[in-house]
């Protein structure tokens, strides 16, 4: 635990590199034409993996940094979920073949806020469209205040094998202060239906530096949900942005812990779960040693794109809905963040894109140095470059950002092979900002590094 450099680096605000180049630097340069030119061209090889975004929730959380709103009317919903299914055959009758999909992914929002049979009829429009593999990873975040055993009945017809709880904080006093009152026994019962179900991956979602939280109530979390035994543990740091998102004004800010606070409870809820038998994975995931995930951090075939870190080693992340963000060899594309132009786009016949990004040779260079970085705690920046044509002596020497790093012994680098120290593993971020030819500095886009 090095708190000299979570002071020195934390407060700076920086990208979680889930993508690179990140979102910010999407342009409406990039279109559905250009889109539509882009499934066109998919190698014929190519397999996928499907994101469906459902912008919807019963209730405001006031952490909540997702493109989402309030809803009370089923009907909105259920038109919703009749663009998505539009938009689903929309882009495969582009792609003019049922490619290979092997990892799908309900993200909100709730989800499971649909009707149960919508569900049910969504798996089966992208199984027609989409050649879903018997092995596929078919994944659904839940909010376990409102999770029903219909919709529990649904995931397991539709196939679903993961689910993601949100959790944030067992503590009362941090739940009432981010307006999401959720009871250990309201989770509990939710992970007893999923696994009857058959729905063996349980993931929880746990958050630090929220208001009123402590290193005590972070580590009580963790022991309340240790008893609940899921498979990983996703743990992340509060991105408070309120300039962004006018909701987490609600929040108050006097009560939020500072950097050296926040850094001591990302390290206690860390050391508990490896004391507990957790493999970390990365700068955020936990996972059980036999798990996937831990299995692919070991073996360094790790990935990660804006779900995080994953499994998937596909090239191509087909997005879907409202603000969904799709990858493809070429580059980025975003759909339409408001619901009615998403909507208006998809019933006129036409792809719901609204900016995006054509990489560059240099930045396809970057951004594998960037995800090996943020997957394996250091690069082989020589061997990286030997892939891409680049001379890794001009390469190293555009990061000036790692020189105070390597002199406050946060990096060693041996010849042109990058490597975190295990103490400074924290500050994976700024490590890997080092190689983003974009970052500025000054834009206060992004979360705290610690």
């Amino acid at each position: 635990m090095r708190v000299d450099l979570a002071a020195r680096y934390g407060e700076e605000r920086l990208p979680r590199y889930t993508s690179y180049p990140t979102a910010p630097h999407f342009s409406p340069a990039i279109g559905g034409d250009t889109y539509a030119g882009w499934l066109a061209e998919l190698p014929a090889g190519a397999s996928a993996s499907l994101y469906l975004h459902v912008p919807f929730c019963r209730e405001m959380c006031w952490y909540c940094g997702c493109h989402t709103q309030i809803v009370r009317r089923d009907d909105l919903i259920a038109a919703y979920q009749r663009t998505l299914r539009s938009e689903i055959e929309q882009v495969a009758d582009t792609i003019g073949r049922r490619i290979k999909v092997e990892h799908i992914h309900f993200g909100g929002g709730t989800p499971t806020i649909m009707a149960p049979e919508a569900l049910v009829e969504l798996m089966a429009v992208m199984r027609r469209a989409f050649f879903v593999l018997p092995t596929a990873e078919i994944a659904v975040e839940i909010d376990p205040r409102t999770l029903t055993a219909d919709m529990v009945e649904a995931m397991r017809l539709s196939g679903v094998n993961r689910a993601s709880l949100g959790v944030q904080s067992f503590d009362p006093v941090v739940q009432r202060a981010i307006n999401r009152v959720q009871s250990f026994e309201q989770t509990a019962s939710v992970v007893d239906m999923l696994r009857r179900a058959d729905i063996a991956g349980v993931n929880f979602d746990l958050i630090y530096g929220l208001p009123h939280q402590t290193v005590a109530s972070c580590l009580d979390t963790v022991r309340r949900a240790l008893a609940l035994a899921p498979d990983r543990f996703s743990v992340f740091g509060y991105a408070h942005v309120p300039d962004f998102k006018k909701h987490q004004r609600m929040i108050n800010e006097a009560v939020l812990p500072d950097g050296p606070a926040r850094h001591d409870q990302g390290c206690a809820i860390a050391n508990a779960l490896k004391e507990a038998g957790y493999v970390q994975v990365g700068l955020d995931h936990f996972a059980r040693p036999a798990d996937s995930m831990a299995v692919a951090f070991e073996e360094r075939t790790l990935r990660r794109n804006f779900q995080g870190y994953t499994t998937d080693k596909g090239e191509v992340l087909l997005g879907f809905g409202a603000s969904a963000i799709g990858h493809l060899p070429q580059g980025y594309v975003q759909n339409e963040v408001q619901i009615g132009a998403y909507a208006q786009s998809i019933g006129a016949g036409r792809l719901a894109t609204a900016k995006g990004y054509g990489l560059t040779d240099d930045d396809r260079l970057r951004a594998d140095i960037i995800e090996r970085i943020m997957c394996e705690f250091g690069a082989d920046v020589g061997g990286i470059c030997a892939r891409h044509g680049a001379d890794p002596e001009a390469t190293l020497k555009s990061a000036s950002r790692l020189k105070p790093l390597i002199s406050d012994g946060v990096v060693r680098l041996e010849g042109d092979r990058l490597a975190v120290a295990r103490d400074s593993r924290f500050l994976v971020r700024s490590v890997a900002a080092a190689f983003d030819a974009h970052l500025d500095p000054g834009k206060q886009l992004h979360s705290r590094a610690v």
